[in-house]
């Protein structure tokens, strides 16, 4: 900084352009010195360097003179926007770190993904059906429709009567086939396939 700043011109800085052009002009070309000392690339010391100056834009009016020299105060304000972008571009370098030598996805995969998004999405909603569903109709449900039992097996593990069960079981199919209509029609024609070849 060439001459010495009044306190007054940096807590005016961020309110009058005509001080902020006044601390500006004292204090650019310090700011360029800190970040050429520790950032090799020029185009990020005139990034760090804007951010600086916007910072000051922003907490001008929290400088206070007992707290140190306008100088120091700048500094710190730097060395702020230095960790800052030392963090974020050391979390930058640990992602590519990782991702270094891994395949990315291609549409290919996004669209698998996507589908499998889907198809959870979907037996989220089917769970919630079946747990909707009264126990009773629930039991001989599963009971043939994930366990592979005839309707009637399925009664007799259940105790109750053959026609019963059939009963219950095409009431829990049609809650169903009504609950998930608009989900997956290969879902509705695999209930009707059920309620039909048993």
């Amino acid at each position: 900084m060439g001459a010495a700043l009044e306190p007054s011109v940096v807590r005016a800085a961020g309110r009058d352009p005509r001080a902020f052009e006044t601390f500006y002009l004292a204090t650019v070309n310090d700011v360029i010195g800190f970040f050429t000392r520790r950032v090799p690339d020029p185009h990020q010391v005139a990034d760090l360097t804007a951010d600086v100056y916007l910072a000051v834009l922003t907490s001008a009016h929290t400088y206070r003179e007992s707290r140190g020299s306008p100088r120091a105060w700048l500094f710190g304000v730097a060395r702020n926007v230095l960790f800052g972008y030392l963090r974020t571009s050391a979390a930058e370098r640990d992602k590519q770190r990782r991702v270094q030598g891994r395949r990315l996805l291609d549409s290919d995969d996004i669209d698998r993904l996507a589908g499998r998004i889907d198809a959870a999405r979907a037996s989220h909603r089917l769970y919630a059906a079946l747990a909707a569903l009264p126990d009773s109709e629930r039991a001989i449900f599963e009971l043939v429709a994930l366990d592979g039992l005839a309707p009637t097996e399925a009664a007799a593990v259940l105790g109750i009567r053959a026609a019963t069960g059939r009963v219950r079981l095409h009431r829990a199919r049609r809650t169903l086939r009504t609950e998930l209509a608009d989900l997956d029609p290969a879902l509705a024609r695999r209930l009707d396939e059920l309620e039909t070849t048993r």
